[in-house]
């Protein structure tokens, strides 16, 4: 069977087990796509050409051989924040950045299950925002609708799966960063447990809110890339218990309890959820009570929680700037926020941290009533592009908390949670949900996900293409 944009992980990584197809192919044709959208859709800071025909060519002949692994050949891409042996880790910045040595665990961990990485994908600068812009690298562009921005800070990741560039990529999720430009692209965005995907050479990325995730297509494909991704460095300091991701997938979740919770969580600016949203959300409820599960509104107890993320969001950014090599060419946000981290870098932070135990005490008896939380993932659409690029610091937070106010109280927590396409605005934009759960919950999650992927077929669902496609291969 031929293969087109359309065809995913699973069924690429079939096809080129079954002789179907040869890995240099899929490559040659990846990195064509890339090459004609690049100056419109801008998904990728590196593309690896000639690494990456050569990742293929060793791949075909281990498959030729009768070597099988889960991804063998398969092109995926990583976000730009991810080391890759020989190549920068810009993470966003300006300036020339020196190539790294050594791939970073999650890298390497797909390296043995097989893929072949095309290239890095953009991000804004040090992933602080929900926009993929900057003077580094240009503006990335929503596939749904180029004007608009596919979010951030996993943007060049999510552009380049909902544009049929890669079948999936890895992104990192410090305050939605997964989740919500899986929203705003109509992808399927996990965010898993707290070191279910090691972050190395920085075992606890972002003071432990940023984790590494998965976007996709379907949930049977991010759930792939994630076991493919899994696993530990020796030095992680969190290293929770295994799971398989991809036979949750084909589990019957059960009849769910489930709370719908429409309530942002508190911040200290007002955030609104808009009515395109809402009810794109409450019609996704209404799906899951259809299917058997009790949905009924109930908003976790989250508290005052906003008050544990800042200070480490901020230390995490001041531990980036630190170790920038052009730090005067940084956004004046960025030396503002990092400027911030330090000053509270002692007893804010450690009182942050001190917090988490309390936070998963109180919200974890909501989880005694409730199996899963249904949530908005953003308040609003995708916004324009360059809306918020050249916003002050205050006027920039004020934007993003209005925008996206759901997603990072589960960085804070360190537990799973899921995004799924809820729909698309009466303008043709897409918005999303977050199926969040406890520590380790991500079977259930996915579980649940794939339910509603069955019903809803979102996945059937395409941007008009940018480019014309080659023929399939």
């Amino acid at each position: 069977m031929p293969l087109d944009r359309s065809a995913g992980l699973i069924d690429t990584a079939r096809a080129l087990a079954a002789g179907e197809v040869t890995s240099r192919a899929l490559v040659e044709r990846t990195l064509a796509r890339i090459e004609a959208t690049q100056d419109t859709l801008n998904a990728f800071r590196i593309v690896r050409a000639e690494a990456a025909l050569a990742e293929a060519d060793a791949a075909d002949r281990e498959l030729a051989a009768g070597v099988r692994r889960p991804l063998l050949g398969v092109p995926v891409a990583v976000k730009d924040d991810m080391d890759v042996a020989g190549e920068p880790t810009a993470f966003g910045c300006a300036g020339i950045h020196p190539a790294v040595a050594e791939d970073g665990e999650a890298v390497r961990r797909l390296r043995a299950a097989g893929a072949v990485i095309v290239g890095k994908t953009n991000t804004c600068e040090l992933g602080q925002w929900p926009f993929t812009e900057g003077p580094a690298f240009g503006a990335t562009r929503n596939p749904w609708h180029p004007g608009h921005t596919p979010g951030g800070s996993s943007g060049g990741s999510a552009a380049a799966v909902a544009a049929g560039l890669v079948p999936a990529a890895l992104g990192s999720d410090g305050a939605g960063s997964v989740r919500i430009p899986a929203s705003w692209t109509h992808l399927v965005g996990v965010k898993p447990q707290r070191g279910r995907v090691s972050t190395w050479p920085r075992g606890e990325s972002f003071q432990g809110i940023t984790v590494n995730g998965t976007l996709a297509r379907t949930v049977a494909d991010a759930a792939l890339l994630l076991d493919a991704a899994s696993g530990n460095h020796p030095r992680d300091p969190h290293c929770p218990p295994a799971v398989d991701a991809l036979a949750a997938v084909g589990r019957d979740p059960g009849r769910l309890r489930i709370a719908l919770a429409l309530k942002p969580p508190f911040t200290a600016v007002p955030a609104r959820l808009l009515p395109e949203v809402r009810d794109r959300v409450v019609g996704l409820a209404g799906t899951l009570a259809g299917l058997g599960h009790t949905v009924e509104e109930a908003d976790p107890p989250y508290g005052q929680i906003g008050l544990t993320f800042v200070p480490r969001a901020t230390a995490g950014i001041a531990e980036w700037v630190a170790d920038a090599p052009f730090p005067a060419l940084l956004d004046r946000r960025t030396r503002d926020a990092a400027r911030l981290g330090r000053l509270l870098g002692g007893a804010p932070l450690r009182a942050a941290r001190r917090a988490e135990t309390v936070l998963h005490r109180r919200i974890g008896r909501f989880f005694e009533t409730y199996d899963v939380v249904l949530s908005p993932t953003t308040a609003a659409p995708p916004p324009r592009i360059g809306a918020l690029l050249e916003l002050s610091g205050f006027a920039t937070d004020r934007a993003m908390i209005a925008a996206c106010p759901y997603a990072w109280p589960w960085n804070v927590l360190g537990w799973p949670g899921v995004n799924v396409p809820a729909g698309l605005t009466p303008a043709g934009l897409p918005v999303g949900a977050q199926l969040l759960g406890p520590a380790d919950s991500e079977p259930l999650l996915l579980s649940l996900a794939a339910q509603l992927e069955a019903e809803l077929r979102w996945h059937e669902r395409w941007p008009e293409p940018l480019v014309t496609d080659s023929p399939a291969v």
